[in-house]
């Protein structure tokens, strides 16, 4: 469904992004990693052809965005990290706007709206003025009019970024259901927990190149099962262990304090990096 070959972006001599190469299959979720400045908002850019590549084919449904940039924008929805609905409209006319500039009937309008609404579980505040809503539910509206349209891909850039805990799974819940009913969705985010509940596979991009791809289960599974965080000389070190046993017994005639935890995503990244995600 997303087929990206040699993508490069420089600004000056800074490379951005460094030939990366991936391929996202029909109704998956591709979780794509990395911290700040690795070029995760750039990749997100130019597949969605807000910015410009200096190298590479990217096709989104088998149409380059190239040389078919309209047919190939009509294939996603974009949920940006950062709000872009018309505060000073209702739900419902942020929905009819988003849908007319994708050349819409009207009544189609009105019937999608409605379901996706309903879907979201938003349909009670379709009158409601968007700068009444919660940033929880400014996120649900994001996602039913990115899906307005009917688009094979959802992109997802940092969905539930500023949400509580209690909210961000209830997007999570979303998510999953959306792709469960046929959607192809590109994720990325920095809460961790996110990559691992929601991916099918995960991409590690780090300095513009991505640096592993796998399932969440096989990228942990790599370094252990489970973490040891413990102190030394003033800074936390984490080993990592196959079983619960071993970590266990690691932690025996340490000094300072230990925790023993499950190996997160994160460690994976980390082990492989040196660098946190978050």
């Amino acid at each position: 469904m997303i087929t990206v070959t040699g993508l490069t972006r420089r600004f000056g001599s800074k490379v951005a992004l460094d030939g990366v190469s991936f391929q996202v299959s029909a109704g998956e979720i591709y979780a794509y990693l990395g911290p700040n400045g690795a070029g995760k908002t750039t990749t997100i850019r130019i597949l969605t052809g807000l910015s410009k590549k200096d190298g590479g084919v990217v096709r989104l449904h088998d149409f380059d965005i190239d040389r078919n940039p309209l047919e190939s924008k009509s294939q996603f929805g974009l949920v940006p990290q950062h709000t872009n609905l018309d505060a000073d409209l209702t739900v419902e006319e942020n929905l009819l706007i988003h849908g007319l500039l994708h050349h819409m009937e009207r009544r189609t309008i009105v019937q999608k709206s409605r379901e996706l609404l309903d879907y979201m579980e938003i349909s009670d505040r379709r009158q409601s003025l968007v700068k009444s809503l919660s940033g929880g539910l400014k996120r649900r509206l994001l996602i039913a009019r990115a899906l307005l349209h009917a688009p094979r891909i959802l992109f997802l850039d940092e969905p539930t970024v500023g949400l509580d805990p209690a909210i961000r799974r209830s997007i999570w819940g979303f998510i999953k259901k959306i792709r469960n009913d046929g959607a192809t969705i590109f994720l990325t985010t920095h809460y961790i927990e996110e990559a691992e509940f929601l991916a099918d596979r995960v991409a590690f991009l780090d300095a513009g190149k991505i640096v592993d791809e796998n399932t969440p289960a096989n990228l942990m599974a790599a370094i252990g099962q489970w973490a040891v965080d413990y102190l030394e000389e003033s800074r936390l070190q984490t080993a990592y262990f196959a079983s619960r046993e071993q970590a266990g017994d690691s932690v025996l005639g340490r000094a300072n304090g230990c925790t023993v935890r499950r190996v997160n995503l994160e460690d994976a990244f980390i082990a492989m990096t040196g660098r946190k995600i978050a």
